[in-house]
Formats: structure tokens, C-alpha cells, sequence
């Protein structure tokens, strides 16, 4: 998940060098909600894999 954010954020970055307003918009939006939901699922991790280890 975490490789799909940095494709995501990489292809934004350019597109933005670019000047492709479109792709740019579109590849950030994919790359902020890749982002926090893979932060919400590496916190659920942390928590459950304690959870259940104890």
C-alpha cells in the first residue's frame, strides 16, 4: 500500500513540473486517500498485533 502512495505522490509531483493541472489534481487526490488509509491500517495493526500477542 505504502508503494502505491509513493507511485502516486512521485506521478503527481511530475505531472506538476509538467503543468498537466488534470493529471496532477487527479494523482494527488489517489495519493492523499492511499496515504491515510494506509495509515489507518498500519495503526489498526499496531493495536490488534499487540492486542492478540498478550
Amino acid at each position: 500500500m505504502l508503494r502505491w502512495t509513493v507511485i502516486f505522490i512521485i506521478l503527481a509531483l511530475v505531472a506538476g513540473v509538467l503543468g498537466f493541472g488534470g493529471i496532477a489534481a487527479g494523482a494527488a487526490g489517489i495519493a492523499k486517500i492511499l496515504f491515510f488509509v494506509f495509515i489507518v491500517l498500519f495503526l489498526l495493526s499496531i493495536i490488534f498485533g499487540k492486542r492478540f500477542k498478550a
